[in-house]
């Protein structure tokens, strides 16, 4: 099962940072080169335990729709998003928050599975698990540019 680890700095509060990390609006922010948006679940604000959303958008040359489900949630330390319907054999997304002199470590943990065949290995070994890399850094640099600025105001008022 690919597994990706990314810890990032950010130079503000635990708490903002944990909601930034669960604004739809922000990830809607995030991803608007993508084309990404909310066809259901939760639309806009913060996600909360077992709220679910599902995102459309144009990943990899196609649209493409993918349901989570945050499954666990222990604010303002740590929540987990889950796949419910996507692409993927299966999802999971841990988000970690450390509070540190000068602000917040951010960690995520992020595990998928694809179809077990030798055409989705060489697929995700060649470019997916890259892509999804790329994803996930593009998503928390917009995170710590909201947060360190004011920005943060308009996605958690």
């Amino acid at each position: 099962m690919p597994y990706i680890h990314l810890t990032t700095f950010i130079e503000a509060p635990r708490e903002r940072v944990f909601d930034l990390s669960r604004s739809v609006d922000l990830h809607k922010s995030s991803m608007k080169h993508h084309e990404e948006q909310v066809v259901n679940g939760v639309m806009t604000g913060l996600m909360n335990i077992n709220d679910d959303v599902t995102w459309k958008a144009k990943h990899l040359f196609k649209e493409r729709t993918l349901k989570i489900k945050i499954t666990q949630m222990q604010r303002p330390e740590f929540f987990c998003d889950e796949q419910l319907n996507g692409d993927f054999l299966s999802l999971k997304h841990e988000h970690y928050f450390k509070t540190i002199e000068n602000g917040t470590i951010m960690i995520d943990q992020f595990r998928y599975e694809l179809k077990k065949n030798f055409i989705m290995k060489l697929v995700n070994r060649v470019y997916l698990e890259k892509y999804m890399r790329r994803l996930l850094e593009e998503r928390n640099a917009v995170i710590k540019t909201a947060a360190e600025g004011n920005q943060w105001k308009q996605f958690l008022s």
